[in-house]
């Protein structure tokens, strides 16, 4: 059971640095990212004990993938994170039943930190009926946005209709 919550906890925390923006990061305060998540100083770098807490491995993951998922095209924060929780549910399938809780949560988070809405109004392309939904099912829809399986990896919905 403590397994369970643990990894509950992880997933929330990656989530969570997924919606954070990069210039909200305690790593970007402290010089270690740029304010496009390019390192600046490295972890042997780093002398306080604030700065470490900045900068964890889980850190470095969450900002390595997180600059994977904006490489391909994801600039919309929402289907940043739709596309990191697919890749969560694809590795631990244990974490589906907790779907809507880190959604929940994370919108909470969002609304807490009065970024919400100016996620809402992200400038994001969606392409309506430009293509057909049929030829393949959504893995997961996750902040409203559907998530496609393409090979190993995963891409929104957006990124998904430019490619039929």
């Amino acid at each position: 059971m403590a397994n369970r919550g643990i990894d509950l906890l992880i997933t929330y925390r990656i989530v969570k640095l997924m919606a954070t923006d990069w210039k909200n990061q305690e790593a970007y305060k402290f010089g270690i990212i740029d304010q496009n998540g390019k390192v600046l100083r490295k972890n042997r770098d780093l002398n306080t004990e604030s700065e470490k807490d900045a900068y964890t491995i889980l850190h470095r993951f969450v900002f390595n993938l997180k600059r994977i998922i904006q490489k391909l095209g994801l600039k919309s924060s929402l289907a940043g994170f739709s596309v990191a929780l697919a890749l969560l549910l694809k590795e631990n399938s244990e974490i589906s039943k907790h779907k809507l809780i880190i959604e929940s949560t994370l919108i909470s988070y969002l609304k807490e930190s009065n970024l919400y809405n100016t996620m809402l109004n992200e400038q994001r392309e969606i392409i309506e009926n430009d293509f057909d939904k049929s030829k393949q099912e959504p893995f997961i829809t996750a902040f409203g946005v559907d998530v496609y399986q393409s090979g190993k990896g995963f891409i929104a919905e957006n990124v998904y209709a430019e490619k039929l």
